[in-house]
């Protein structure tokens, strides 16, 4: 069985996509040139979506060593080679570094009550310290069960096995707890007098509904240039499926909450960051998100052949990867501009320079290792008989 990626298709991807992040970051130099304000908004906007996809993915990686079900070892390498993007992310953030003033107020206004009082938490050196800190855990677990993993291509070991389950356990709570904590620094802070204890949990949710979305767009474009075409079976696609499906109520449940807690309390420190992002152009935005991140894909992901197709569930998955695009812009952007600010040429750029160095990353990675876990001791599950 041919398990390697070596479609030249992900060749000429990885080309446009080298392409396309030069002319990103020419374009991101002409906007930190011309206004530094927005360059750094829209830097953030590109870098808080194209990371969480790689920290999404670090997530299923341990999810699938914890549970072994046949939908995630169709992605498990897909996974790991998303998550190996994350030294790469994490020189992707030093440019930020060079911006906080420009994106946070309570490093322009430390001085202000309602920040002074969280003055021990915000501020500069902490703030580069924990980023440091979330780096390390991330690139340090990802080492590790990469390099697991790959020891496993060699010969079957059942305690490699256990190694991997043994670290995956602790690591989705380190994971929730880092992803949480980072969600907090990079964009909540952009308002430092609001707060919602639910906010970090959806990042996280959010992290792992575009991770897996992205997984399945891949996955369908690996089984239509063959490597996986043998083994993708409708079982283990309808698993896939309903774990979208699951992301996708979860983040609307979340998202409503929060909305209707914080609205329906109406507290002068809670209030203001949806009153930002419900006027003007961003209640559209909005509406988009619930009728698109919501509404269509959970009455499509609702029908079974929907989710048994891999061609149809890849078009829904495109469709949510959009829409995750857009809620981080709707997160991001109306915290870190001021108000009637507009979409800019520079937002494009920032999402090119990122998101090409993303993709060239990405599928380096994929290239290089085989595409199914064939000496895993769980693989048999994946290669048993499935019911339609």
């Amino acid at each position: 069985m041919n398990t390697q990626a070596n479609s030249p298709r992900l060749g000429d991807m990885q080309r446009t996509a080298l392409i396309a992040a030069a002319a990103g970051v020419l374009g991101c130099i002409a906007g930190a040139i011309l206004d530094p304000g927005r360059f750094f908004a829209s830097y953030l906007f590109a870098f808080v979506f194209w990371s969480s996809i790689s920290l999404g993915f670090l997530g299923i990686t341990m999810l699938h060593h914890m549970t072994s079900g046949r939908w995630s070892f169709l992605i498990q390498r897909i996974s790991e080679s998303g998550m190996r993007v994350l030294p790469v992310l994490a020189l992707l953030f030093v440019p930020l570094l060079f911006g906080l003033g420009h994106l946070y107020p309570w490093v322009r206004h430390p001085e202000e009550e309602a920040i002074a009082s969280r003055g021990a938490y915000l501020n500069v050196p902490f703030f580069i310290l924990r980023t440091v800190l979330y780096f390390a855990i991330w690139i340090g677990m990802a080492f590790l069960l990469s390099r697991w993993s790959r020891r496993q291509d060699v010969a079957a070991d059942s305690r490699l096995t256990r190694s991997l389950r043994l670290l995956s356990a602790p690591g989705l709570i380190v994971y929730a707890l880092t992803a949480t904590f980072a969600a907090v620094d990079w964009t909540m802070s952009l308002q430092p007098e609001w707060y919602s204890t639910i906010y970090g949990m959806l990042a996280v949710v959010g992290q792992v509904l575009a991770a897996l979305a992205l997984a399945a767009i891949v996955l369908r474009m690996l089984t239509a240039s063959g490597p996986l075409a043998d083994v993708v079976a409708p079982r283990p696609l309808n698993d896939l499926g309903n774990m979208i499906l699951a992301f996708v109520v979860l983040w609307a449940y979340m998202s409503f909450s929060q909305f209707l807690i914080i609205w329906a309390g109406n507290l002068p420190e809670e209030i203001p960051w949806y009153l930002r992002r419900l006027g003007g152009g961003w209640r559209a935005i909005r509406l988009l998100l619930i009728i698109f991140h919501f509404g269509v894909p959970f009455f499509l992901l609702l029908i079974r052949r929907s989710k048994r197709s891999l061609r149809i569930l890849a078009w829904i998955a495109a469709g949510l990867l959009v829409m995750r695009v857009v809620d981080s812009y709707w997160i991001v952007m109306p915290g870190a501009l001021p108000p009637g600010a507009a979409v800019h040429w520079i937002d494009l750029a920032a999402f090119l320079a990122v998101g090409g160095l993303w993709v060239v990353s990405f599928i380096r990675q994929i290239r290089v290792v085989p595409l199914l876990p064939l000496h895993d001791p769980r693989f048999a599950v994946l290669s048993e008989p499935v019911g339609g």
